[in-house]
């Protein structure tokens, strides 16, 4: 075989694999099932931003409720807040939530759901996926209590039907005295306010 018609037949293998390998290593945030989102807010001169991953509905019907009834997030138990990583809360002053002191400083952000009130757990440790870690393709769970730097407690509500909400979402609400981070899906909100101290 000659060099030339070797270098067209190298050409043209990888014209072929290459669609592959690009389709395969694809791991874009905005073309994941739960893409990333982000709310952020200005309170006096702290900045709060939230980055998370915001899961859709799909056709699920008991999204938050009892173990027994098979709920995709059981009540009384720790939920990453979302999908995918932890979702991670940056404050660039110090803060009050829900009258709490919260540092300056940047967390991962847990709730722990129920069908009245939420528990919100401002967590030291960044970089989870989820509630732990995964690691050559194994998934180990974390103790996370240890590192909650603040656990408040937060109201849950029902939204009307018409107000359901299909895409996880949290934002942000300016209030009186700062803002709610306010956190929907399908029909429950969650308000959790934040001021600076």
């Amino acid at each position: 075989m000659t060099s030339v018609r070797r270098a067209l037949v190298s050409a043209l293998a990888v014209a072929l694999v290459a669609p592959i390998a690009i389709t395969a290593q694809d791991l874009h945030p905005s073309r994941r099932p739960s893409p990333m989102g982000m709310a952020r807010i200005t309170l006096g001169d702290t900045y709060v931003r939230v980055v998370y991953n915001r899961p859709y509905k799909r056709n699920r019907d008991n999204i938050f409720g009892t173990k027994d009834s098979g709920a995709l997030v059981p009540y009384g138990e720790r939920w990453r807040t979302g999908a995918n990583e932890a979702p991670e809360i940056t404050v660039t002053g110090d803060v009050t939530v829900g009258g709490k002191p919260l540092p300056a400083g940047t967390y991962s952000l847990f709730t722990t759901p129920g069908p009245e009130t939420w528990q919100v757990h401002f967590n030291s440790r960044l970089g989870l996926d989820g509630v732990g870690i995964f690691a050559n393709d194994e998934f180990t769970p974390v103790d996370l209590a240890p590192t909650d730097v603040l656990v408040v407690p937060a109201p849950a509500t029902e939204l009307p039907e018409d107000k359901e909400v299909d895409q996880f979402t949290i934002e942000f609400e300016k209030t009186a005295t700062g803002a709610d981070m306010v956190l929907r899906w399908i029909r429950t909100e969650v308000r959790v306010p934040i001021a600076p101290a």
